[in-house]
């Protein structure tokens, strides 16, 4: 039975896609077998895997239409046990396209119905916003990973995601968890990365994974070549990092 685990914020550039690249890659490579769903329509976790995004014909957009199966639109990747279900700009309308349809939150959970038991884990990189296909994505998933950057603004905006799961947990899906907050963009050099650090341990305790994920030089780089951080870069803080967090998540979901 596979897990589905999103990995949401409404705020932009704290690490989303990095993260569902590299955390699907990781996992790859430590023998599980992942599909990683990109459900933001700039797809970058689809171009960061080396797909070309203009060739996508059948992806997110037409899973969440219910015009194609997911098993059609899955796409194999040169990473070990990783396929992915690309995305296209084409996923920008899909939120007025949905608006009106009966059940329209429940799009991607039905989608996925007939290959959660193919996986061990299903990624999905949601849009940074909590329009209707975040919403999918949180109806649709057992547990959310946050991504915080070790910034000054980096609880701003959380205490909304959070109000967003609990509705979503209220009225769409009681069974969502939160797997974790990931703290992302760390610099060990600059105090305030420390304080954000501190500041996020004391309130979430619990909650925080203990991978950190430091500031890495190639791991900016990997995806302009098509690549996760494992197969451009295996030695490198990055991939350390991020092979940390899947262990992390294997160890919690045994």
């Amino acid at each position: 039975m596979g897990k589905i685990v999103a990995i949401a914020n409404q705020k932009g550039g704290v690490g989303k896609t990095t993260t569902s690249v590299n955390l699907a890659a990781s996992l790859g490579v430590l023998e599980k077998k992942v599909l990683l769903i990109d459900a933001d329509p700039q797809a970058n976790s689809t171009s960061g895997l080396g797909i070309d995004v203009e060739a996508v014909e059948i992806g997110t957009y037409q899973l969440l239409e219910h015009a194609s199966t997911a098993r059609e639109a899955v796409v194999k990747t040169e990473t070990p046990n990783l396929e992915v279900i690309p995305a296209h700009i084409d996923l920008v309308a899909i939120e007025i396209e949905l608006v009106d349809k009966e059940q329209r939150e429940y799009m991607l959970k039905k989608a996925l119905e007939n290959i959660k038991d193919d996986y061990d884990f299903i990624l999905i990189d949601c849009a940074p916003s909590l329009g209707l296909l975040t919403l999918n994505a949180l109806t649709a998933a057992d547990s959310v990973i946050i991504p915080i950057q070790c910034e000054y603004f980096a609880l701003e905006g959380l205490g909304k995601l959070l109000n967003t799961i609990k509705s979503v947990q209220k009225i769409h899906n009681d069974a969502l968890d939160i797997e974790g907050l990931l703290l992302t963009m760390y610099d060990s050099r600059l105090r305030l990365s420390n304080q954000v650090v501190e500041e996020v341990q004391k309130h979430f305790s619990d909650m925080v994974f203990q991978t950190i994920i430091q500031r890495n030089v190639r791991l900016s780089e990997a995806p302009s070549y098509g690549e996760s951080i494992i197969n451009y870069d295996a030695g490198s803080k990055g991939a350390i990092n991020y092979l940390s967090l899947a262990k992390e998540i294997i160890n919690k979901n045994p």
